[in-house]
């Protein structure tokens, strides 16, 4: 079982940067793969991005591309979402969450979850 802590959420203008971390615990974190979903008011959970679990792979939904980067530090236990040029529309709660080898765009793909950081994006 793991455990998953989101951080680093907050208030920031269209344009603007953050970076979201994910603390895990346990040891057995590498052998997880990492997804990030969010959820906005009023809105279903949607998928944002996933990493491997060697951190070698990963994939984004198209809104995002280019814009946000995820990625993994084993030693540390941790996933980041850093999110560059920001919109209103990025505004929600976003989750990290870990699941198994081939875990990918769907929310029950993935067993454990985050209780999730708001982001809130002003025009």
């Amino acid at each position: 079982q793991v455990q998953l802590v989101e951080s680093g959420g907050g208030l920031v203008q269209a344009g603007g940067s953050l970076r979201l971390s994910c603390a895990a615990s346990g040891r057995t974190f590498s052998s997880y793969t990492m997804g990030w979903f969010r959820q906005a008011p009023g809105k279903e959970r949607e998928f944002v991005a996933r990493i491997s679990r060697s951190g070698d792979s990963t994939y984004y939904t198209d809104s995002v591309k280019g814009r946000f980067t995820i990625s993994r530090d084993n030693a540390k236990n941790t996933v980041y979402l850093q999110m560059n040029s920001l919109k209103p529309d990025d505004t929600a709660v976003y989750y990290c969450a870990a699941g198994g080898t081939y875990s990918y765009t769907r929310g029950s793909q993935y067993a454990y979850w985050g209780q999730g950081t708001q982001v809130t994006v002003s025009s």
